[in-house]
């Protein structure tokens, strides 16, 4: 059977953190892989109560693992949780976010597909997040034209089911604790002739809590990553 792990990062989400718990689990109970699959939720040095709050659910949910770290960003957090799948043998890897904004029920099409596929990913039509993330997702697609040669329809979805022996070949061209690990692993599929599939998927308003990116964050991100993606280009 198919051992299935989702990943998600987590931090500040105390609000949200329980109906994620809540949405998802029952994904990784019914492919639970002979109960091998799990759910990794990976708190990235909160400071609130989540990964207190992931603990307590844990104690009645035995395919909830959480786990913790030092605060490094999302980038960082989400390698970190790929890194443990590949090394525990997953055989599937998912990764969503811990802010409600997508839905577990859209998962089955994805799970379907993953025979045929390296990586399917959501694609975010009609996104509900506000004007503001919209346009960074146009000029990101834009700046990986200029810096990688490709185009991507949505690099960055946090709704992506990918074959673990695929990204196990391709995980260490990431440098440790990018900020845009997701992006940087879509630009590398697609640079390497892998097969993608991408999905339309709905994509919420936050839940609740309080997005820990703002805009100011984003565009130092972005200055950075318009450098790191020249550099790493030379090096695919």
């Amino acid at each position: 059977m198919d051992k299935l792990f989702i990943v998600i990062p987590a931090y500040n989400e105390e609000e949200n953190i329980r109906q994620v718990v809540e949405d998802w689990y029952p994904v990784v109970e019914k492919h639970n892989g002979g109960g091998e699959s799990r759910l990794v939720i990976i708190d990235d040095g909160s400071k609130d109560s989540t990964y207190d709050i992931l603990k307590s659910c844990a104690e009645e949910k035995p395919l909830l693992l959480p786990l913790t770290k030092p605060n490094g960003g999302h980038g960082a957090t989400v390698l970190f949780g790929y890194h443990y799948a590949l090394d525990h043998d997953a055989d599937y890897i998912f990764q969503t976010d811990s802010d409600g904004q997508t839905l577990p029920e859209e998962f089955e099409p994805f799970w379907e597909e993953r025979e045929n596929y390296d990586l399917v990913i959501g694609w975010r039509r009609g996104r509900q997040d506000g004007g503001s993330r919209v346009f960074v997702t146009k000029t990101l697609k834009a700046v990986i034209k200029v810096c990688f040669g490709v185009t991507v329809t949505d690099a960055n979805t946090p709704y992506r089911l990918m074959k673990a022996e695929t990204l196990s070949r391709y995980i260490d061209l990431i440098p440790k604790d990018f900020n845009l690990s997701n992006v940087l692993l879509t630009v590398v599929y697609t640079k390497k002739g892998c097969a993608i599939k991408y999905i339309p998927i709905t994509f919420r308003p936050r839940q609740g809590g309080v997005n820990s990116i703002n805009m100011k964050k984003i565009f130092k991100i972005g200055r950075q990553a318009l450098s790191d993606f020249r550099d790493i280009n030379k090096a695919l």
